[in-house]
């Protein structure tokens, strides 16, 4: 009884000395704007799924690959990175009518509810306000990898992919409805470096 008492205790020990080691912790990364883009397409007449991209978003993603579930995602993006490849027509969906850009310059996602699929992969359940306006939309995450690269003085780089789909009429985007489709479907890549001065 004794000998079992003492095994007890040992173990017990053990496990609190283990404790702080074995609780993963959500890390910071701050997003590479080089390495980081999203792409949309959009059904135009249908005669094309029309693209453009938005580029160098700035952010931070709080991640720890133990458990999905503590991950924190804040990004911004500058609308005016627009390109549509041709400058007049960047112009004309950053106007009123369409963007709005003057009156809100950036666009925001802020998550906050991620759903682990696999070790791989999760759904990143937040809130996107462009335009002035906020609405639910969810991301397909998939992790591509966690290393660290000479490309970032060996710091540590999370590398994703993501899709979505979003509504254009819910964020009052309205203008050409016979033309342009309401229907936005969004493909991200980004890249992630760790950092230890996010807030």
């Amino acid at each position: 009884m004794k000998g079992m008492l003492l095994a007890a205790c040992g173990l017990g020990a053990a496990l609190l000395l283990a404790g702080p080691l074995a609780m993963a912790e959500a890390l910071a990364y701050r997003l590479d704007p080089v390495h980081s883009r999203i792409l949309f397409r959009v059904d135009h007449n249908g005669f094309s799924r029309a693209m453009g991209t938005f580029s160098r978003p700035q952010g931070v993603l709080f991640f720890d690959t133990e458990d999905w579930t503590t991950a924190r995602l804040d990004v911004r993006v500058d609308l005016a990175t627009l390109d549509l490849g041709d400058e007049g027509f960047n112009a004309r969906i950053l106007a009123p009518a369409w963007l709005d850009a003057g009156a809100f310059p950036e666009a925001r996602f802020v998550s906050e509810r991620v759903e682990p699929i696999d070790e791989n992969r999760a759904r990143v359940h937040g809130t996107l306000r462009l335009r002035g306006v906020q609405a639910p939309l969810t991301l397909e995450v998939r992790l591509n990898r966690l290393a660290r690269t000479p490309y970032n003085a060996m710091r540590r780089t999370a590398g994703f992919s993501a899709v979505a789909t979003l509504s254009r009429a819910a964020f009052g985007l309205r203008a050409s409805r016979r033309a342009v489709g309401d229907a936005v479907r969004l493909e991200i890549e980004v890249e992630a470096i760790r950092t230890r001065d996010a807030q």
